[in-house]
């Protein structure tokens, strides 16, 4: 996995919740082993701690992690992160700020009901 490919999976984890839902499925079914998913799972934690002061990549990025922290909250995706990383025994964070390294412009996949197709 590339780096971009691990920071696209760690915002998926952190702000989608059909990606959280489908990755702790595969985590109770034993399809995935808890150990590889770790460091995501800290950094998807990570992206919701207060915003940095500086070290970002861009505002627009910036703005783009602001809006996602405050729509996850509808979810309960920050304490469904920290349940997770609970049950695997993942250690505390010890940082207060979101890495300026993991603020980039990143964009996530459709979150919406599907309609089914007619035919």
């Amino acid at each position: 996995m590339t780096g971009r490919q691990e920071l696209q999976t760690c915002y998926e984890y952190a702000f989608h919740p059909p990606s959280l839902n489908r990755l702790w499925y595969q985590i109770k079914r034993r399809e995935i082993d808890p150990e590889a998913v770790k460091p995501l799972l800290d950094k998807a934690m990570m992206l919701h701690l207060a915003l940095p002061e500086s070290g970002f990549a861009s505002q627009r990025a910036l703005q783009r992690l602001a809006f996602y922290q405050a729509k996850s909250r509808a979810f309960g995706l920050p304490t469904f992160l920290r349940n997770i990383r609970t049950i695997l025994g993942c250690s505390e964070i010890e940082i207060f700020t979101v890495p300026g390294n993991l603020v980039r412009d990143i964009g996530l996949p459709p979150f919406a009901h599907t309609q089914a197709h007619k035919s």
